[in-house]
C-alpha cells in the first residue's frame, strides 16, 4: 500500500464527514417558500426562544458549578476533597436522557418523594405545590448536572497550571480568598471555563432525548417531529439548517476561546503547593457544595435506576436484551474502528504534509462535533432516500424488480453518520498522543528506509497506541449513547439499547427503561474510570510537592 493511497483514503474519510453537513444545508432549499413562511410564522419563534433559554441556563450553570468546584478541590483541603476531586467527573457517564428517566420516576406525582410527602402531611393530590420535573427548568437541571464536568475538567487543569504568585500577592495585599479568586485566578482561567461552557452548550442544542421526554419544544424536537409526525422532510431540513447555523456559530466561539488560552505566567503553580485546610463550617460547606453535583448527577440516579430495574421484572440476559446489546456493541464497534482508522489517516496526512490542504482536512473532519446528530441524519437521509427511490424506479421499469431500501434500510448509513459526528473526538485523542513525538522521528524513520505506510505502522502507531485505544473507547461509548441520529436512521428491524430505553420511557414504562439505561451507564463508566484514574495520579503528584501554602490563609 502506497502513501498516496493512504492520503486518498484520508480524503474519503473527510468527504464522508463533510457531505452530510453540506447535504443538510442544501436540502433546506428543496422546500418552497410557503414552507419557509409557515415555519417562520409558527414554530420557529417558539423553538428559537426555548432553545436560547435552555442554552443560557445550562451555559451559566455549568460555568458556575464547574469553575467553583474545580477551584475548591485544586486549592484547598477539606473533608472528602481527595475523593471528590475524582468523583466530580462521574456524571459524565450518564446520558442526560437516562438521568431524566431516573428523576421523573423519583419526583413525579406517583414517585416516592411526593408519595412520602402526602403520607407525612396528609395532603391530597391538589392541596400542595411541587416543582414540575417535566419542564424547561427540569430539562436544564438534567443537562447541567451531566455537562458541568466539561467545565470542571478544563478549569481544574487551568487552575493547576496557573502561577500562584499573582494570587499570593493579592492575598498579601489584604484581599480575601473570595476576592482574590474573582479578581486574579478566575480571569486567568476564563478561556478554559468559557471553552468548557461552550462545549456544554453545544451538547445542549444537540440533545433530543431529554427535551423530548420532558416535552420541551426545541429545534432538536422540531426536526424529529417534522420528519416523523408531519412527514415534511423539507421542513425538517430547514429546521436543521437553522440549528446548524447556531451550532457552527458556537463552534467558532469555542475555537476563538481556545485560541486565546495562554500560559498564566511563571512561578510556583498551584499544583506544587501544599493546600491549606478548610476546617469547621467552611470545610463542611465546601464538602457540601462539591458533593451536591456528584450526588445529583451520579449517586442518586444509580440508586434509583437500580431499584427501578429490580422491580421491573426485566431479565437482562433474555434473548431480547442480548439481541439489543449485540446490536449496540456491533454498531458501536464497527463505527469506532472505522472512525479511528479515518482519524489516524487524517492525522498522518496532516503530520507528514503540514500544508494548507492538511489544515483544511482537519477542520472539515472536525465539523461534526459541533453538529447535532439529528442534523447529520437529515443530511444523509434526504439524498440517500432520493437515491433509493431512483434505483427502485429504474429497476422496476427495466427488470420489474423492486429493490426496496438498499441504502436507507441498512446500518451503513448510521455508521457514516457516527463517523461524521465523532471523527473530531477520535482525531483529538490521536493528535494528543502524537503531539509528544518529535517531528525528527519521521525523518529518522524515512532515512532508515521506512516509507509512508511502514512509518505509520512501525513508528506512529506504536508510539500513539494508548491514544488510539482511548479514541476507540471514546467513540464506542459515544455511539452507544447517541440517540437522535439513531432514532432517525435505524432500520425497523434493528433496535439498540438507546432506542429501546427511549421508547419504553416514551410509553411511560420507566421501570422497564431502567434496564437498558443502566447498561448504557455501565458502558459510559469505562472511559470515565480511565479519566478518574488519571485525575487520581495528578492529585498524588500534587501532594508530594513543596509546602508553600502558608501564604494562602482562609482567614
Amino acid at each position: 500500500m502506497s502513501e498516496r493511497l493512504l492520503h486518498r483514503i484520508a480524503w474519503i474519510a473527510v468527504i464522508l464527514c463533510v457531505a452530510p453537513i453540506l447535504a443538510a444545508a442544501l436540502a433546506a432549499f428543496t422546500g418552497d417558500l410557503d414552507t419557509w413562511r409557515d415555519i417562520l410564522a409558527s414554530v420557529l419563534p417558539r423553538y428559537a426562544r426555548t432553545t436560547l433559554i435552555l442554552v443560557m441556563i445550562v451555559g451559566v450553570s455549568t460555568a458556575l458549578i464547574g469553575s467553583v468546584t474545580a477551584w475548591l478541590v485544586t486549592v484547598y483541603r477539606f473533608p472528602g476533597s481527595r475523593w471528590l476531586e475524582v468523583a466530580l467527573a462521574l456524571p459524565l457517564a450518564f446520558p442526560a436522557y437516562v438521568l431524566a428517566y431516573a428523576y421523573t420516576s423519583l419526583l413525579d406525582h406517583p414517585g416516592p418523594v411526593q408519595t412520602l410527602l402526602r403520607e407525612v402531611t396528609g395532603w391530597g393530590p391538589r392541596e400542595y405545590w411541587f416543582p414540575e420535573i417535566r419542564s424547561l427548568g427540569g430539562a436544564a437541571l438534567m443537562l447541567t448536572i451531566v455537562l458541568y464536568p466539561y467545565v470542571y475538567l478544563l478549569a481544574r487543569a487551568s487552575f493547576k497550571q496557573q502561577s500562584s504568585n499573582a494570587f499570593l500577592v493579592a492575598r498579601t495585599l489584604g484581599r480575601s480568598p473570595v476576592r482574590a479568586f474573582l479578581r486574579v485566578a478566575l480571569p486567568m482561567a476564563r478561556p478554559a471555563i468559557a471553552g468548557g461552557a461552550l462545549l456544554a452548550v453545544m451538547e445542549t442544542i444537540a440533545d433530543y432525548g431529554t427535551v423530548a421526554f420532558f416535552n420541551v419544544q426545541t429545534f432538536a424536537t422540531g426536526i424529529y417531529q417534522a420528519w416523523f409526525s408531519l412527514g415534511d422532510r423539507a421542513a425538517a431540513a430547514q429546521l436543521s439548517l437553522c440549528l446548524l447555523s447556531f451550532a457552527l456559530l458556537l463552534a467558532g466561539l469555542e475555537r476563538a476561546q481556545r485560541g486565546k488560552a495562554r500560559t498564566a505566567g511563571q512561578g510556583a503553580r498551584f499544583e506544587t503547593m501544599e493546600r491549606p485546610e478548610l476546617t469547621g463550617a467552611a470545610g463542611w460547606m465546601a464538602t457540601a457544595f462539591c458533593l451536591a453535583p456528584v450526588a445529583l448527577g451520579f449517586l442518586i440516579p444509580v440508586v434509583m435506576l437500580g431499584f427501578m430495574a429490580v422491580g421491573s421484572g426485566q431479565n437482562l440476559f433474555d434473548s431480547r436484551y442480548l439481541s439489543l446489546m449485540q446490536n449496540s456493541v456491533l454498531l458501536a464497534g464497527v463505527a469506532a474502528v472505522l472512525t479511528v482508522i479515518g482519524a489516524v489517516l487524517i492525522g498522518f496526512r496532516a503530520r507528514t504534509r503540514p500544508d494548507r490542504r492538511s489544515r483544511l482536512m482537519v477542520v472539515g473532519a472536525g465539523l461534526g462535533y459541533a453538529v447535532p446528530g439529528g442534523v447529520i441524519a437529515v443530511g444523509l437521509m434526504v439524498p440517500m432516500a432520493a437515491l433509493d427511490n431512483l434505483i427502485d424506479d429504474v429497476m422496476e421499469a427495466t427488470f420489474g424488480i423492486s429493490t426496496g431500501l438498499l441504502i436507507t434500510g441498512s446500518i451503513w448509513l448510521m455508521i457514516v453518520a457516527y463517523m461524521a459526528r465523532f471523527m473530531a473526538a477520535a482525531l483529538n485523542a490521536y493528535d494528543s498522543g502524537m503531539a509528544t513525538v518529535p517531528v525528527h522521528y519521521d525523518a529518522i524513520g524515512r532515512s532508515l528506509g521506512q516509507p509512508g505506510p511502514r512509518l505509520l505502522w512501525r513508528v506512529h502507531l506504536p508510539v500513539a497506541r494508548t491514544s488510539v485505544l482511548t479514541a476507540l473507547l471514546i467513540v464506542f461509548v459515544d455511539v452507544m449513547k447517541e440517540l437522535p441520529a439513531t432514532l432517525i436512521l435505524h432500520p425497523f428491524n434493528f433496535q439498540t439499547l438507546a432506542v429501546q430505553a427511549h421508547r419504553l420511557a416514551s410509553d411511560e414504562r420507566l421501570s422497564e427503561a431502567a434496564v437498558p439505561s443502566l447498561v448504557l451507564v455501565a458502558f459510559g463508566l469505562i472511559p470515565v474510570a480511565l479519566l478518574c484514574r488519571t485525575l487520581g495520579r495528578d492529585g498524588t503528584q500534587g501532594r508530594r510537592s513543596a509546602k508553600l501554602g502558608t501564604a494562602i490563609r482562609t482567614g
